[in-house]
């Protein structure tokens, strides 16, 4: 099973109600690194890398009601591994 790196942006109101948090708590329970970041424009980034089905798992997680918030779009994209990164930041 190869690496892989997702980046994704969630749109809605997905800052000030603890979405970093939980998706951090998500991707760490599927082994994956990376970081969810709050964006200027009240967005948050998250970057996670790890095998695909993992990576996969986090995705849906994203795109389900069982975020904290509202979650109103997740515009992702998958690449090969990267790595570089270790543990998972909610910078």
């Amino acid at each position: 099973m190869s690496n892989v790196r997702l980046i994704a942006t969630v749109t809605g109101e997905v800052q000030g109600v603890g979405f970093r948090y939980r998706a951090r708590q998500q991707a760490e329970q599927l082994g994956l690194v990376g970081s969810a970041t709050n964006r200027w424009d009240g967005s948050v980034r998250v970057v996670a890398e790890g095998p695909s089905s993992s990576v996969e798992q986090l995705l849906r997680w994203l795109r389900s009601d069982r975020t904290p918030g509202r979650v109103d779009q997740v515009h992702a994209s998958t690449d090969s591994a990267e790595g570089g990164l270790t543990g998972f930041g909610t910078d």
